[in-house]
């Protein structure tokens, strides 16, 4: 695709820069500075063609998209063992707390 409209291009250009080329009959070298600046700026597929570089732009986004979700998920497994910590230190206060109570009942202060 990106080759297709590079030639595409240079036939344009060169059609413009000299008109009436389909006539020469000499076998002459043309120079055409203009053919080096295109090569040099199509090697870069993504800079000459708008929807590679949309696509690119586009891979790059799924790609940030992917890892923030990877982080999320994450984030939900750790806040889960969070909770099931917490639910465990609740119910070991609990009971610390009864055996203390229980504990402490046989001596009364007066």
């Amino acid at each position: 695709r990106v080759a297709f409209s590079l030639l595409t291009k240079l036939l344009e250009d060169f059609a413009s820069f000299k008109p009436d080329w389909q006539k020469e009959t000499a076998n002459e070298g043309v120079s055409w500075p203009q053919l080096e600046n295109d090569i040099a700026k199509y090697q870069d597929p993504s800079n000459a063609d708008q929807i590679m570089k949309i696509q690119k732009s586009l891979d790059e986004t799924r790609d940030v998209l992917h890892n923030s979700i990877d982080n999320v998920l994450a984030r939900g497994e750790k806040l889960e063992d969070l909770v099931e910590r917490s639910g465990e230190l609740s119910s070991q206060s609990k009971l610390f707390y009864r055996e203390a109570k229980r504990a402490n009942s046989c001596c009364a202060v007066v």
